[in-house]
């Protein structure tokens, strides 16, 4: 594209970017929280909807994607847990399609007395930075996916490829959402989705477990306490075990690419603690629900298959958990690492444009956390830019997004589409796409 061309696209999401926060506000005080996300998902459809898009929303149908590879197990109902997937048809496709992918789907907010800027679901803008659950990690990314779009619109222009916009469930505990929209037909030349990552490029990504592990006891009165045997301090050594695991794990980095010289890419947590009935009775019961990274390119059976193994062996010892051991409960993610190709035509055109909208070139890194960018790479064979603004405290307290960044990624999609999918002009006297 010319210079001008160019700035009048950045200038175009400038005018219209007040609107796109107020927008990024009001997504921000839906409660999305898993098995509510449907009052948002209804929010976008319609938003998209009055833009003129093909709108589809639809339940993830478990019996679509049930014996998919990329498929995570799960227990609760889906019948309420809605994707919403806008497309845009070009009148001539002439350039290469897209999918805009982003996951409505919010994490718990903890305690609200201990958010000191504003009440979670109340966005606040304080300088630069706009605050609320779920405005970096990802509401803003996927208002900045339709802003980026109506910015071309704003100059009577709309990408010459086809186009899907999808707002998806289910990203924080196994990627069963996206999954369902590439299950559904869903695909295209290339991916992007604007997760919170400083404006830089995912280069590759660690796979997730999610399990549950249930540790029986044996239940006493308390003043008989040493007769009995107590399952929530008998979990404090199966906790122990799997940070030794961990360990072990960690020490395998120098085999898989691009994590070698990470410091530490394997984590293992204990996210929710459960256990006990009674003050004075010792606890005949505790479960632990635990997460636990694993390398691109390690399948996540055998993975799982070593943390059975290993608790069996390490905890055969134990005078009481030898004996009865704990029960595993593979509960979500269930998820494959990727990584992303280097330097491929999709690539340098997010380069191109993010140099074009920020005067900075374009970096990449390694993140050992989860993304939906799996479904794209490794079940549909399509390059998968994850790039999004600058945030902090995203799963904590206070979490905030900058508003600059927001502006600057922005541009950088709105650049990128009409570089990827080509422009055309929108048909006079037309409105909708």
């Amino acid at each position: 594209m010319d210079a001008e061309l160019t700035q009048s696209i950045l200038d175009a999401v400038e005018a219209g970017f007040e609107e796109q926060v107020a927008f990024t506000e009001d997504l921000i005080r839906f409660p999305s929280l898993r098995g509510q996300e449907q009052d948002a998902q209804r929010f976008l459809g319609k938003a998209l909807g009055d833009r003129g898009y093909d709108v589809e929303t639809f339940a993830i149908d478990l019996d679509k994607i049930h014996d998919h590879p990329g498929f995570s197990p799960v227990t609760v109902d889906y019948s309420a847990a809605l994707n919403v997937v806008a497309t845009h048809l070009p009148r001539a496709s002439k350039g290469k399609s897209l999918i805009l992918n982003g996951h409505v789907d919010v994490v718990p907010e903890g305690p609200h007395d201990m958010w000191k800027v504003s009440a979670p679901y109340e966005p606040k803008r304080d300088g630069d930075w706009l605050h609320g659950r779920g405005s970096g990690d990802m509401k803003a990314g996927i208002v900045a996916n339709i802003f980026a779009l109506d910015a071309l619109r704003r100059l009577g222009l709309q990408p010459a490829a086809k186009v899907h916009i999808q707002s998806v469930v289910e990203e924080e505990c196994t990627g069963n959402g996206a999954l369902a929209c590439l299950v559904e037909g869903y695909t295209a030349d290339a991916a992007i989705i604007p997760e919170p990552e400083d404006e830089k490029l995912v280069r590759a990504n660690t796979g997730v477990l999610w399990f549950e592990i249930e540790v029986s006891g044996h239940p006493v009165h308390v003043r008989e306490a040493g007769t009995g045997a107590n399952a929530i301090e008998a979990s404090f050594r199966v906790i122990e075990s799997l940070k030794r695991l961990c360990e072990d794990w960690n020490g395998e980095k120098a085999n898989y690419p691009y994590f070698e010289t990470e410091d530490h890419p394997i984590n293992f947590n204990v996210g929710k603690i459960e256990g006990g009935d009674w003050a004075s009775t010792v606890a005949a019961w505790c479960k632990l629900h635990c997460r636990i990274a694993i390398y691109p390119g390690d399948d996540p059976k055998d993975r799982a298959r070593q943390i059975e193994d290993h608790l069996a062996s390490n905890l055969a010892g134990d005078s009481f958990l030898g004996n009865r051991p704990p029960k595993i409960t593979w509960n979500g993610f269930f998820a494959r690492g990727y990584v992303l190709e280097e330097n491929t035509e999709a690539e340098q055109t997010l380069a191109a444009a993010h140099r074009q909208a920020t005067d900075k070139e374009l970096t990449s890194f390694v993140t050992p956390s989860y993304l939906d960018a799996r479904v794209f790479v490794i079940y549909a064979d399509m390059p998968c830019l994850v790039y999004g603004p600058i945030s902090e405290d995203i799963h904590g307290f206070d979490e905030r997004v900058s508003l600059s960044s927001i502006k600057r990624v922005t541009g950088t999609i709105a650049l990128f589409i009409a570089e990827w999918c080509g422009l055309e002009e929108i048909m006079p006297n037309k409105e909708t796409t």
